[in-house]
């Protein structure tokens, strides 16, 4: 009798500790796993967004992208012949979220031996006087090239590069290829022609010989002052690609993600001439690799978007 009840207590003892067992501790492990669960999925989420930034800070370096070449005197002669109103200029800036700074209003009023590095904060300064250097520089791209061909004399002055710019004292074509900003001599000038021929925007799919938008001709005033500093076609490539990339970060970041994702190249490793091409860097070729990510469902939403043709 003693022994069936000391039997039962046993039981009893022991169905109590794995119900304790149960209660207890259960709960704890599935906390555990759950805690888990959601530090893989967080991990994942910061891998993701690290990953984004990293190719962001490829195309749009945080520390900008430095050529080698300064502002000289480009600010003042462009403020004396008229292209440039420092009014003008300065209220559109005081409109938008990125007033000028003490620097850049000295880079327009007075001569500058900086030398000229595109970032974040100031590539929409760069855009704007860029784009009055290409417009007023004596060039032959401008004089005898697609804008006159497909515009005439008179039609020249419709494209969003002429007819858009209203940062002037005057009419657009009052400037219209009219000062030697940037002396080049026939061969500078026939290098300016050669690299500006094989680089394209992705707004259009016209190269940046055919200038008829802001970011066209602004690059192709970033290209004469590169090829009056004696750059080599190497190095304009190269200025091209990074001055495309900080003016359209949100195509640019399409464009990098494939290269990443196709050919397992960083930004800096594609070939400028490559990237700059009208396969990757026209509004045509940039469709095709968008459509690429779409079909492979690798489409990211870019951290910045690109901007308009216009002041």
């Amino acid at each position: 009798m003693k022994k069936n009840k000391l039997l039962l207590v046993l039981i009893i003892s022991i169905v109590a500790n794995l119900i304790l067992v149960v209660v207890l501790y259960i709960p704890q492990v599935m906390k555990l796993r759950v805690s888990r669960f959601k530090t893989a999925e967080d991990t994942s989420t910061i891998s993701t967004a690290t990953s984004k930034d990293t190719l962001f800070n490829e195309i749009n370096p945080v520390d900008g992208f430095e050529i080698g070449a300064t502002y000289g005197d480009l600010g003042p002669k462009m403020i004396a012949m008229g292209v440039i109103d420092p009014e003008k200029f300065k209220a559109i800036y005081e409109k938008s979220s990125q007033p000028l700074t003490l620097e850049q209003e000295g880079v327009l009023l007075k001569e500058s031996n900086e030398k000229i590095k595109i970032t974040r904060d100031n590539s929409y300064f760069l855009l704007n006087f860029f784009w009055a250097v290409g417009l007023a520089n004596k060039s032959q791209i401008l004089d005898d090239g697609d804008m006159m061909k497909y515009g005439g004399k008179k039609g020249a002055g419709n494209f969003a590069s002429t007819g858009g710019w209203t940062l002037g004292k005057g009419d657009a074509m009052t400037y219209y290829s009219k000062s030697t900003l940037i002396p080049l001599t026939k061969e500078q000038e026939a290098r300016v022609y050669l690299v500006a021929s094989n680089i394209f925007r992705p707004c259009c799919n016209n190269s940046t010989a055919f200038p008829d938008c802001n970011h066209g001709m602004a690059l192709l005033g970033v290209l004469q002052l590169m090829a009056g500093n004696d750059a080599t076609e190497s190095q304009m490539y190269e200025v091209g690609k990074y001055f495309n990339a900080f003016w359209f970060p949100g195509n640019y970041y399409d464009i990098a993600l494939y290269f990443s994702n196709k050919e397992g190249k960083s930004f800096k490793d594609i070939d400028a001439q490559i990237l700059l091409s009208k396969d990757y860097s026209s509004a045509s070729g940039w469709q095709r690799v968008k459509q690429w990510l779409t079909d492979k469902g690798l489409i990211q939403q870019p951290p910045k978007k690109s901007g308009g043709c216009g002041v």
